[in-house]
């Protein structure tokens, strides 16, 4: 019994572990930066055919990437913000 109340404690230590490591930015705040974003492009290039970035490592460096010719630059919060609401509206890695 007492081993079993360890191995569901250490999984759901882990589950709020994993769930806080990957909520590094504000989806709501990254849609409303992603108006920005609006100016230069839509959003088919998240979707098939035209979508090309495959991972969540990947999705950060095309975003980090575009924001280097960006005037003013986003902040690397805002960075993050913008990740995360491409990926839940869009990617779901």
């Amino acid at each position: 019994m007492r081993l079993r109340i360890a191995a569901l404690t250490a999984c759901a230590a882990v589950a709020l572990w994993a769930g806080t490591a990957t909520a590094a930015g504000d989806a709501v705040r990254g849609g409303r930066l992603h108006e920005d974003c609006l100016g230069c492009h839509g959003t088919e290039l998240y979707v098939l055919p035209k979508a090309k970035v495959k991972t969540l490592s990947a999705l950060k460096k095309e975003v980090d990437r575009w924001n280097d010719r960006m005037n003013p630059k986003f902040t690397k919060q805002e960075v993050e913000d913008l990740v995360v609401w491409l990926n839940a509206t869009f990617y779901k890695f």
